[in-house]
């Protein structure tokens, strides 16, 4: 399986998105699946698109889950892909 790589919208001192970041890792680390975080308030279009509304994980435009990692979501996600 090749890796794919979901990208982790959140911004610095978020405790919710460092929990989503590690229970992430915790869960999926070993699945063939990076993590690619980017700091929402280091682009004026993400901040305005996204506002407070993290943290979100997606797939390219594609949201998977925000605020909490939801394990079902991302491994149904994984069934599709993959």
């Amino acid at each position: 399986m090749n890796e794919r790589v979901l990208t982790l919208y959140g911004r610095a001192g978020c405790h919710l998105c460092e929990d989503m970041a590690a229970a992430f890792g915790e869960l999926f680390g070993k699945a063939g699946v990076a993590l690619r975080s980017v700091d929402v308030d280091s682009d004026a279009a993400l901040a305005a698109r996204f506002g407070a509304s993290v943290p979100l994980l997606f797939d390219g435009e594609r949201e998977i889950c925000r605020y909490h990692l939801d394990p079902a979501a991302v491994r149904a996600w994984l069934t599709e892909v993959c």
